[in-house]
């Protein structure tokens, strides 16, 4: 996976130069930020920079596995441990020995594992589910949302562990105390959806986005960003993300978007529609809208388009069936889109 840490800012320098000095130390390390900010891109340059770099990394979303599968998931198991254990399967600690291991969202680790997690900091020893002890040599590095200072003080999480992991902190400024990165971040992904999604090369963020860009408060931080650019290099929806971003804003259009002409009502209608069923209507005119474009670039496939989306395999072919695009062609004009039926 390629990822790059950008910014110019004082904030994004000090880290870049922490991770220079930190990156063959091995020194647990710890990093802190909103959702959003980046964190697993700095935890992979870590492991870019450091003599690991040839050997795994590895991500395991501690907030993701359900408690009672995190442990065999960390650890592995062997042969019998319990009911359905049918093979020995090595945990990812043993599997990422030699290389690191990511440990997003620790803070949601639960109380009894965070013991056992504890003893593979402090001795790089564990006892699989069954009972055969493990030497690895992982460098841990993990990440949190979480104020685990408080999370401390309220019982959740153990002092031991707590002082273990902070040995190095790294703390991720969100993106509206970097307001000077957004320019050079909006450049990165507008290259690098140019050429995941195929998109013309004279697609801009003319000087008035990039204004708003610069006074939003984006509390997605640069997630958000990344999706927004996104939306706005598929769907061109110039005027919704300006009206999403400053509701409170008037109404003068921000630019014609390429899709004006088909949300555009008659003033002679005859009936008024009532507003849940229009927005609903509308809701499947985009999400059909979408679909067919990125498919379409996508020459078709599914599994493709679906990473695109940001979506699972799975939901992209249900919303297809809801949307009656299965079977159809990936154009939209011949996947069935009536532009009328709004």
């Amino acid at each position: 996976m390629n990822v790059e840490l950008i910014g110019n800012s004082p904030p994004m320098r000090n880290i870049k130069e922490l991770i220079k000095v930190v990156a063959d130390t091995a020194l647990s390390v710890i990093i802190y930020g909103e959702t959003g900010v980046g964190k697993e891109v700095i935890a992979r340059e870590l492991h870019r920079l450091s003599d690991r770099r040839k050997k795994r990394f590895v991500k395991v979303n501690c907030a993701a596995i359900p408690s009672e599968l995190l442990e065999s998931e960390l650890f592995g198991y062997e042969k019998g441990a319990f009911t359905g254990a049918t093979h020995f399967k090595p945990g990812k600690f043993e599997i990422t020995s030699d290389g690191v291991i990511f440990l997003d969202e620790i803070g949601d680790i639960p109380l009894p594992l965070q013991a056992k997690l504890l003893q593979v900091l402090q001795n790089g020893e564990f006892s699989r589910l069954g009972g055969r002890d493990v030497k690895v040599n992982t460098w841990v590095i993990s990440a949190t949302n979480h104020d685990l200072a408080r999370d401390l003080r309220e019982g959740s999480f153990r002092e031991d562990l707590y002082y273990r992991l902070n040995i190095i902190k790294i703390d991720t400024p969100p993106l509206r105390e970097r307001k000077e990165d957004i320019p050079l971040l909006v450049q990165y992904f507008v290259k690098k959806y140019r050429s995941e999604l195929n998109i013309s090369e004279d697609f801009t963020i003319d000087s008035e986005m990039m204004d708003l860009f610069l006074n939003y408060y984006w509390p997605g931080n640069v997630r958000q960003l990344s999706n927004t650019i996104q939306r706005l290099m598929v769907m061109g929806d110039w005027d919704e993300i300006r009206a999403q971003m400053f509701p409170e804003a008037d109404d003068k259009p921000l630019r014609s978007g390429p899709m004006d002409k088909n949300l555009e009502f008659e003033s002679d209608v005859k009936e008024v529609v009532p507003l849940k069923q229009l927005k609903d209507r509308a809701g499947e005119y985009i999400e059909r809208k979408v679909i067919s474009h990125v498919l379409n670039i996508t020459g078709g496939n599914k599994v493709r388009a679906a990473k695109a989306l940001n979506i699972s395999y799975k939901a992209l072919f249900y919303k297809m069936k809801n949307l009656g695009l299965i079977g159809r062609s990936a154009n939209g004009v011949n996947a069935g889109i009536d532009t009328n039926t709004i």
